[in-house]
């Protein structure tokens, strides 16, 4: 204890005083929490940027990319003739720089988009805390530099929230990177020409050229208004398609301009009672036509040897950045002319289809009931990017099939050019399936090379290449295959004889008109009974085991009723066969790459040819002189005669119509060119009534005879129809006995026995042969000049 002395000098007791009952000891607790949290929040914030500055979350853009992000060199495409057939560039834009932005275009982005623009650096952290308070119906808190960020490399939004999270930050660190490089004027300036407002108006001034058809200054302020209201919502405030809707934000933007001061009260006045008036200029995109086609194939080809580059050296290139050099197959003229064969026939075509379709209630369909024609519409409508946009914002079926039916302004497809109508989507559809399709490929023989490819009518309307992607019955132009088949196998020649009746096994039955006819007879008028035969005696998995030799790899059911065509093949596949009929038994790979150099000219890729020996030489001619009866006297002859193709021509050829004339196919071999032709429609419901007009040599024959022509009077390619097929050494009149060159008779064995005719090899049951209403049964191939039709259902 201690003891004190007071001032008097008297000593007392000292005791220490009790401990205050925790009154700061609590306070001074949750002071240091507070303050922990509070440094661990932006100790995990910065841990959290820095994390996603270095691409620990996520591949983030170099340093090089937000310095130069607008350098782009577009690699370029050139064809065999040494012609710049195109380009891939990322693009079709023509950038402004900030001068030529009308200063009221300018205000109006800030006043609607970011208020606070020139003020902070890259991150509007008020913006971003009213978003978060009122939930974005106040404005969202994305800055004018985040949402450049966005465009330039966080484009397509994630698929959820916590991934659109991640997004979201690696914007603002993109963002605070750009602020740090550019300008305010220059973010401004990029964020402007980067902006997509559709129809390819890619970036103001093609937006201002295709919209308005005058230049960004030349804007007027209501004008400048409507471009700020599309950075919103680019297809809602479209003034093409929604004008309404657009008129009102619109508006908006000019209330929000009004409420910043950057407009006095007459001004807006002004400008707000001004209608939308559209002065629409369409800009082709570098990807309609008929170019894309091709280009689509070539894209696809490209990036894959691309990607095996990449793997080998480890060097990324990208074909829309790096300024590569395709040197490619194709030849300028001869797809020009391809694809103007293709609009000549297709045009009167369509105008005689569209004739036979007029007043039909249930055009263009025939012969399918009401619940089959709303499945193949309701599907249509489902691949649509309108169906699948309106069904990603959750809106229901109901109301996703009124919009379908609600008439809007949209543009058509027609031979005279793109037509401007006011109609439903839903109609837009129906009105689109009754347009007839085409595609066409023609090749080298010798080389692979494919010369021309035209992959369909138009890319903007029917984005769907017929040559590689689109796989169609090929009807009797599969016959070659099983006559090839019985020729190697069963020692046939084109004098053999087969019986053309009637052929019955179980319930399937295949019309013939009697008698029997040499191979080449029954070839070039295209007899049903002798092919099926000829796969009995052969065997289903013998013809397609010639088929896989050449080059067909798309299935092929084991059963007889393939030898009338019933498999789906495209045109690349079918050409790819038949030119190895002209190339001495070798296929051929059809190739339309030759090279690829990079910028600096290096060959990054260079195409070795894929060959391989199907057959001996004598087989492969003996089918080209088979074929050329199809020419010469068969189903080809009359309309070839019609389009002043002379029969001293050496043509070796196949027509083929499938069921109720759904397809109609030619495929003409002639010595140093093979050229493949399909004509057809969307859906196999739509077709010709008669066969008179449905069949191949009536529908796919002309395009190949009015590009045939255009090829050989052009001197310049070497083509002529002089030329002739080769002939083996040894080969006299083509009906001597082949037996013994390989593959044939010695090697197959004996000939079928009628046991085993009684107990073919049939995976699965070939079904009821059916015909159309009013059809003819007898002898249809000759009466008609055609012949090709099947006597199947698939």
């Amino acid at each position: 204890m201690d003891v004190k002395k007071n001032t008097e000098g008297t000593s007392r007791k000292s005791f220490p005083l009790p401990p205050k009952k925790g009154r700061n000891r609590g306070w001074k607790k949750w002071v240091k929490f507070i303050w922990t949290g509070l440094v661990a929040v932006v100790l995990g914030i910065a841990a959290l940027f820095f994390a996603v500055s270095q691409g620990f979350l996520g591949e983030m853009p170099e340093v090089q990319e937000l310095d130069n992000p607008d350098i782009y060199v577009a690699s370029e495409i050139y064809s065999a003739d040494d012609v710049l057939l195109g380009k891939f560039e990322k693009e079709k834009t023509q950038p402004v720089t900030f001068s030529d932005l009308p200063p009221f275009l300018v205000y109006a982005l800030q006043a609607k988009e970011d208020e606070r623009f020139k003020e902070h650096s890259g991150i509007d952290l008020q913006a971003v805390a009213r978003a978060v308070v009122y939930g974005g119906d106040r404005g969202g808190g994305s800055t004018i530099t985040q949402q450049l960020a966005k465009l330039l490399f966080t484009p397509d939004p994630a698929s959820n929230k916590i991934k659109r999270g991640f997004q979201k930050l690696k914007e603002w660190v993109v963002a605070v990177s750009l602020e740090k490089r550019y300008t305010k004027e220059e973010i401004i300036q990029l964020y402007l020409n980067k902006f997509d407002f559709l129809y390819n108006a890619n970036g103001i001034e093609m937006a201002s050229r295709i919209y308005f058809n005058k230049t960004t200054k030349q804007l007027t302020l209501p004008e400048a208004a409507m471009f700020v209201a599309m950075l919103e919502n680019p297809v809602k405030n479209n003034p093409k398609r929604n004008p309404e809707r657009a008129k009102q934000r619109r508006d908006v933007v000019l209330s929000q301009m009004l409420k910043t001061g950057y407009l006095d009260q007459e001004t807006y006045d002004k400008a707000v009672n001004q209608p939308v008036v559209l002065d629409y200029q369409p800009v082709k995109s570098i990807d309609e036509g008929y170019s894309a086609y091709y280009k689509s194939h070539l894209r696809k080809e490209i990036e894959t040897y691309l990607t095996d580059y990449e793997k080998k050296t480890g060097k990324t290139l990208n074909l829309f950045k790096d300024g590569l050099k395709i040197y490619i197959t194709l030849d300028s003229k001869m797809q020009r002319y391809a694809e103007d064969a293709i609009k000549e026939h297709m045009t009167e075509l369509q105008a005689s289809f569209d004739r036979e379709q007029r007043g039909r209630k249930d055009a263009p369909f025939y012969f399918i009931d009401k619940k089959q024609m709303n499945d193949i519409m309701m599907s249509a409508v489902k691949r649509t990017g309108r169906y699948k946009q309106l069904k990603a914002a959750n809106v229901s079926e109901d109301s996703i099939l009124i919009d379908f039916n609600t008439p809007t302004r949209m543009s058509r497809f027609t031979w005279k050019g793109e037509e401007e109508v006011e109609m439903s989507p839903w109609d837009s559809i129906r009105y689109h399936k009754q347009i007839a399709q085409a595609g066409l490929m023609s090749m080298v023989p010798g080389t692979g090379e494919i010369k021309a490819w035209v992959g369909g009518i138009n890319w903007q309307h029917f984005q769907y290449d017929h040559i590689k992607q689109g796989k169609r019955q090929v009807g009797s132009t599969f016959k070659p295959f099983v006559y090839a088949t019985a020729i190697m196998n069963l020692g046939m020649t084109p004098c053999s004889q087969v019986s053309n009746a009637t052929y019955r096994k179980g319930t399937w039955t295949v019309e013939g008109s009697g008698g029997s006819l040499a191979l080449k007879d029954a070839l070039a008028h295209s007899k049903n009974p002798v092919a099926v035969r000829l796969i009995e005696m052969t065997s289903p998995k013998k013809v397609i085991q010639t088929a896989r030799d050449l080059g067909v790899t798309e299935d092929i059911p084991n059963e007889y009723a393939i030898a009338l065509g019933s498999s789906d093949i495209t045109i690349y596949e079918m050409l790819g066969a038949y030119s190895t009929f002209a190339n001495y038994g070798n296929y051929m790979k059809p190739e339309m790459i030759w090279r690829i150099e990079d910028a600096n000219g290096r060959v990054i890729k260079e195409v070795e040819p894929v060959v391989r020996e199907v057959m001996n030489e004598k087989y492969a001619y003996t089918m080209i002189e088979l074929m050329k009866g199809v020419a010469q006297f068969g189903t080809a002859s009359g309309e070839l005669g019609r389009r002043g193709i002379s029969k001293a021509v050496e043509i070796a050829g196949k027509t083929g119509t499938t069921n109720n004339n759904s397809d109609g196919w030619f495929m003409g071999i002639t010595p140093n060119l093979a050229t493949g032709v399909w004509v057809g429609w969307e859906d196999r419901a739509t077709h010709f009534r008669s066969t008179g007009e449905g069949q191949g040599a009536k529908m796919a024959l002309p395009i190949w005879a009015i590009f045939m022509k255009k090829v050989w009077a052009d001197k310049t390619l070497g083509v002529t129809p002089e030329d002739k097929f080769v002939k083996p050494s040894d080969w006299t009149d083509g009906c001597q006995n082949l037996q013994g060159l390989g593959g044939g008779y010695g090697d197959e064995g004996p000939l079928p026995t009628l046991e085993d005719l009684k107990n073919p090899t049939i995976e699965e049951p070939v079904k009821n042969n059916t015909r159309s209403p009013g059809r003819k049964e007898d002898n249809v191939n000759e009466t008609l000049n055609s012949g090709d039709e099947i006597d199947f259902n698939k």
